[in-house]
């Protein structure tokens, strides 16, 4: 006689709390390399303020554009974060999922703070500068921790499409925040993995939390739920990270300029708006792959969450 598979068994949500542990602390590692690579020694701070300076000459008849969506930036991402944590406390009921989600904003905002007012450091290494740390973007964490909110909240058959829509729209904010000058592209890309960490964290508790909910039936059920949208984020991630690699080690072959921001081709600007691309996306796929396969499967006659 053969024992029927339930909710605490193998098939639980979360079935595997290591693999979030060690997805957290590779986003919290990579944070800490970001900060030390691009911070504290004198060629990373050359090249992320070359690309700093660069975004200047490269796209200046975007930051117009760029600028009036930063303005409306917290609005834009207050909104959405606040309907989707309403909707799913007031009409589903689910009243820790939603106080979870406010808790990965708080939490993520409140670490970017810290780090970059407290923490964190900017020391002098020769590169003409500002001589504040900026380390990691507040209005990038912003906007990636509402989408993380949603991303957490929503049931397993929505969150492949809302990891690639949240994936575009944190790209959308940290790419702005850097071709409008107000971040460099470290500051964009430490921002991003402060939320993943947070992410991993808090939708490993409402996985658990929220077993009898956070159940599938697998890729494709609904179109929410097809492949395609974390192969699209895979595909621009790891991409845009080749391409990011290859510029910057091309620019450190043919020999960066004298002073940031001098050089005659833009390599380093580029170079910052594919790190920035490959890193949100890279993290939005994993995130999507990872929460997919540990969401509990049921079968196909099984009531739809």
């Amino acid at each position: 006689m053969t024992s029927q598979r339930t909710s605490t068994g193998p098939a639980r949500a979360a079935r595997s709390p290591l693999l979030f542990v060690l997805a957290a602390v590779a986003c919290a590692t990579a944070l800490g390399w970001t900060y030390w690579a691009f911070v504290r020694t004198t060629t990373g701070q050359f090249a992320d303020e070359s690309a700093w300076r660069e975004a200047g000459v490269a796209a200046p008849d975007t930051q117009m554009p760029f600028l009036r969506f930063l303005d409306t930036l917290p609005t834009i991402s207050v909104i959405v974060a606040a309907a989707a944590i309403l909707f799913v406390a007031v009409r589903r009921r689910r009243y820790a999922a939603a106080v979870i989600a406010v808790a990965v904003i708080a939490a993520s905002n409140l670490t970017t703070q810290l780090l970059k007012n407290i923490v964190f450091d900017r020391p002098d290494r020769g590169v003409a500068t500002l001589d504040f740390n900026s380390l990691p973007s507040g209005h990038t964490t912003l906007a990636a921790s509402a989408a993380a909110a949603v991303f957490v909240i929503v049931t397993p058959r929505w969150r492949p499409f809302a990891a690639a829509a949240g994936g575009a729209y944190s790209v959308l904010a940290g790419a702005a925040t850097f071709i409008n000058l107000w971040h460099r592209p470290a500051d964009v890309v430490a921002a991003l993995l402060v939320v993943g960490t947070w992410t991993l964290i808090g939708g490993f508790i409402i996985m658990r939390t929220g077993d009898q909910w956070n159940n599938w039936r697998g890729f494709g059920a609904h179109w929410a739920s097809s492949r395609g949208w974390l192969v699209l984020c895979w595909v621009l991630g790891l991409g845009s990270l080749a391409l990011s690699g290859v510029l910057y080690a091309s620019v450190q072959a043919l020999g960066p300029a004298p002073e940031p921001g001098s050089a005659n081709v833009p390599l380093f600007f580029w170079w910052g708006l594919a790190w920035v691309v490959g890193v949100g996306f890279t993290l939005a796929a994993a995130a999507g792959w990872l929460f997919a396969a540990q969401a509990r499967r049921t079968a196909d006659h099984a009531h739809r969450p």
